[in-house]
């Protein structure tokens, strides 16, 4: 009776392929959701950005003034290192 909705241990064992997990919960996503999505991530990359060396460009002076290692350089390639990632998520939520 019970004994064949019960699973068995082998099967119980074996994990589940990713891609399919993956590809079941990808029919759940409304195009909505992903321009909506989309958007905000590229959005936020822009706003990051122009933020981020706005800020930079005024604390320019204190930061070459504190002899830092991190220097203007890094600190640009930080900024636009986040923005690009923000802006990746946000063309994998429209189109992948």
């Amino acid at each position: 009776m019970a004994k064949d909705k019960v699973p068995s241990v082998g099967v119980l064992d074996k994990p589940e392929s990713l891609d399919e997990l993956l590809k079941e919960d990808r029919g759940d996503d409304c195009l909505g959701c992903r321009i909506v999505g989309g958007g905000a991530f590229l959005g936020l990359a822009a706003y990051s950005y122009l933020s981020g060396n706005a800020q930079l460009e005024r604390q320019q002076a204190r930061i070459l003034a504190s002899k830092s290692m991190f220097g203007m350089r890094s600190r640009r390639f930080g900024i636009a290192t986040t923005s690009l990632g923000l802006a990746w998520l946000g063309i994998w939520r429209l189109f992948l």
